[in-house]
């Protein structure tokens, strides 16, 4: 498009010669395509190689060491050419970054992400579109909105839902409780946006599961509430909300003269892939009129399953939901949604700008995302969702997740194999918790040593990445599957690094007490 006429000659600006300055081709625009375009190859280049000659997921640098390579860096001194910058970049970052594509990835929630997501960052990036308001983003605007409306389709929240595009399940189950809140301040005529919250606020009270994310407890801090605002409810066997505990809290909280609010479900915990009872949870909530809200960042891969859709089932009734697609739809990182059943719930987060939102843009029609998200200035990462959908699918989105779940499978029949491994709970999802327990060796603090050192050392070698947590006050490691492009060498190599680690490490403590253990195993099934 020639915009040329649009605009007045560059010699007759009074200083003209800034565009004659070195930097000029800095900046993107239509003269520095040609730079742009360069220096997109380089980078190419440098991610190729990276990429290609990954033989681990992990260096195993120590922070020291890696920080000293930071030592005299001068960023008051630009490098002299994008080479240098890349090469260092090279030292700097990629020779040791952590890649969560790699076959021997099994530490966090972390997924490979789609080739066409990678397009649309690079799409994104280059427009560097904000999603503030209309006139900054036109379009961008409608695709996230219209994301909005298939993701609440899918969840079945009903023709009056909507949300936001967020950075990812904290911000989310912030503005879950947000509303929660303030919907219930609300209904006892106390106005918390305008008047800060009420003399007896301290006496809200949510409830989460024992095994739910640890962003409920920061969003009451954040929100005035406190940690103690939050009410932790036992699990069953399956590590799922508890219920019939769930109920017995509430009447226990009321009648301390306590005021609770709002529950927390989950749709998938982090560390056991657990789905909370979820039809049971919204009838209780009807029952004592709390704000239902599904914390579904990990689950969200089911409502595009082909095969488990129906384990969602009760997600339907929730007053909001989170949804991360930069774990199980995978997709880069940020890109997540916050979604609500009564759009009207949104106007507790709307404040009328003069030079940006004014009021009067709602009655005109004009759509300021603004207007419902916690964020000003935020990315178009709505773009990256969107293409997947047009050239990958929602169908083939749920297969890569209905992938990891069979992986899962695998994985678990493995250690079920080997009796050396206790198991804390059959896959719910795609992770699996676990111990390695040598035979003779009882439950103790030496056996807690012994599996942070399995985990330890495989990330010091950069063999492999696994995670660890605690289960009733004992350390497990845990495999996170978010690789549906994993085989089942992939996996057996993995418990067999663990299992060797294991070995050697009890053979290493039989020898320093000077005693022997046998090195054969009997552990526990789940």
């Amino acid at each position: 498009m020639n915009m040329s006429s649009s605009f007045a000659p560059v010699t007759a600006l009074p200083h003209a010669r800034l565009f004659a300055h070195p930097t000029t081709d800095a900046l993107f625009d239509q003269r520095s395509l040609h730079v742009y375009e360069d220096q997109l190859r380089q980078g190419l280049d440098v991610v190729r190689q990276a990429i290609a000659t990954a033989d681990r997921p992990f260096s195993g640098i120590a922070p020291d060491e890696l920080r000293a390579r930071f030592a005299g860096l001068d960023l008051e001194r630009p490098l002299p050419a994008l080479s240098q910058a890349l090469a260092e970049l090279d030292t700097l970052y990629l020779r040791d970054a952590v890649y969560f594509h790699h076959p021997r990835y099994a530490a966090h929630l972390n997924c490979p992400v789609l080739n066409v997501a990678l397009l649309a960052e690079l799409v994104l990036s280059a427009l560097n579109t904000s999603m503030d308001t209309w006139d900054q983003s036109a379009g961008a605007t409608l695709i996230e909105q219209q994301l909005i409306a298939w993701t609440a389709a899918r969840i079945g929240l009903g023709a009056q839902a909507d949300g936001v595009f967020t950075s990812g399940g904290t911000q989310s189950n912030l503005m879950a409780l947000l509303l929660a809140r303030d919907s219930r301040c609300a209904r006892a005529g106390h106005t918390v946006k305008q008047h800060g919250l009420a003399a007896d606020a301290t006496r809200l009270r949510v409830f989460v599961s024992q095994v739910g994310h640890f962003s409920v407890r920061k969003a009451c801090a954040v929100l005035g509430l406190g940690y103690d605002a939050v009410v932790p409810v036992p699990c069953d066997a399956r590590q799922r909300m508890d219920t019939d505990a769930l109920a017995r809290a509430i009447a226990s909280e009321q009648a301390q003269g306590q005021q609770p609010f709002a529950v927390v479900a989950t749709a998938g915990t982090t560390d056991f892939g657990s789905i909370d009872p979820l039809p049971q949870i919204a009838a209780l909530c009807r029952q004592h009129g709390l704000w239902m809200h599904v914390d579904a960042a990990y689950g969200c891969g089911l409502l595009v399953s082909p095969r488990h859709r129906g384990r969602l089932s009760g997600i339907e009734h929730a007053d909001s939901v989170t949804v991360d697609y930069h774990k199980s739809f995978f997709q880069p990182v940020s890109c997540g949604a916050f979604l609500v059943r009564d759009r009207a719930q949104l106007a507790h987060l709307t404040y009328h700008a003069d030079y940006l939102n004014p009021a009067t843009h709602a009655a005109e029609g004009i759509p300021d995302l603004v207007d419902k998200s916690l964020q000003t200035t935020r990315r178009f990462d709505a773009l990256k969702l969107w293409l997947s959908l047009r050239v990958v699918g929602a169908e083939g989105i749920g297969r890569l997740f209905d992938r990891v779940l069979d992986l899962a499978q695998q994985g678990h029949a493995l250690l079920l194999a080997h009796p050396c491994f206790e198991l804390a709970h059959a896959p719910e999802l795609s992770t699996l918790v676990f111990r390695y327990r040598p035979a003779g060796w009882s439950a103790s603090a030496a056996l807690d040593g012994l599996n942070l050192d399995i985990r330890q050392r495989l990330s010091r070698s950069g063999e492999a990445m696994i995670a660890a947590t605690r289960v009733d006050g004992q350390q497990y490691l845990k495999f996170t599957l978010l690789n549906p492009q994993l085989q089942h060498a992939d996996l057996e190599a993995l418990v067999t690094l663990v299992r060797q680690q294991g070995e050697q490490l009890t053979e290493e403590a039989g020898k320093a007490q000077a005693t022997h253990r046998p090195v054969a195993c009997a552990g526990t099934r789940a």
